[in-house]
């Protein structure tokens, strides 16, 4: 059972989350939140998988709630919750550590998926995302030269693998360009994350952009 935590100052957008999520069979809302401080503090007593938190909240804003939350041992995957609106919110989000975005009006599909996804250890980065984050990148200063001593210990086909996860590919895309199968990208990943020290996918992106492994313009085009 995945046991979710829903953090959000709209009682209706919590009621509608909590219905959604609780006609599924392994999922179990286990609390709510109205402001980040209360998030916080259900979170600790409550334990839950997955926290859907609110970016703009009273008290404490989701970010900072964010912040203090995965800073704990065994933190649980927070997802944000924004809407297009709150662009600006992206890359610090992503660098609070949450492990994923999903928009208010998502469908109610797409909210059960993500809350496995999440749950599962796997990170939500649409592609759309990642581009806010690459239009973001675009109006700061140029990385310096050379890779950060970190990257060092990738092999070849991992950095190449990091620059892909970093251009918004799932698993699979990633396994088609390189002609290989997803098992086989699966565990490149793995080594990725585990040598960089890296919680998720979502780091993993950071990272790759602040360290100038991936430039702005470099990013995937949006197929039709």
């Amino acid at each position: 059972m995945i046991r979710v935590l829903i953090a959000d100052d709209q009682a209706l957008v919590r009621g509608g989350f909590r219905l959604i999520l609780e006609a599924q069979k392994d999922i179990e809302v286990v609390g709510e939140a109205v402001d980040g401080r209360e998030a916080l503090e259900l979170a600790r007593e409550l334990s839950p998988d997955v926290v859907l938190m609110d970016i703009r909240m009273p008290e404490l804003d989701g970010l900072e709630a964010t912040r203090r939350l995965v800073a704990d041992d065994g933190s649980p995957r927070v997802v944000m919750l924004t809407t297009f609106g709150e662009d600006d919110y992206v890359y610090d989000a992503m660098k609070s550590g949450a492990s994923g975005f999903l928009l208010k009006d998502i469908r109610p599909e797409q909210l059960t998926e993500a809350v496995r996804v999440a749950a599962a250890g796997d990170a939500l980065l649409a592609p759309a995302i990642t581009r806010r984050l690459i239009e973001d990148f675009v109006r700061r200063p140029a990385p310096g030269s050379g890779l950060p001593e970190e990257l060092s210990e990738l092999t070849e086909r991992e950095l190449e693998v990091l620059g892909l996860i970093a251009r918004g590919l799932s698993n699979a895309e990633i396994a088609s360009t390189l002609f290989v199968s997803e098992a086989t990208v699966k565990t490149h990943v793995t080594h990725v994350l585990t040598k960089l020290h890296l919680r998720d996918r979502v780091q993993a992106v950071v990272l790759a952009y602040e360290s100038g492994l991936v430039q702005a313009g470099e990013e995937r085009e949006e197929r039709p």
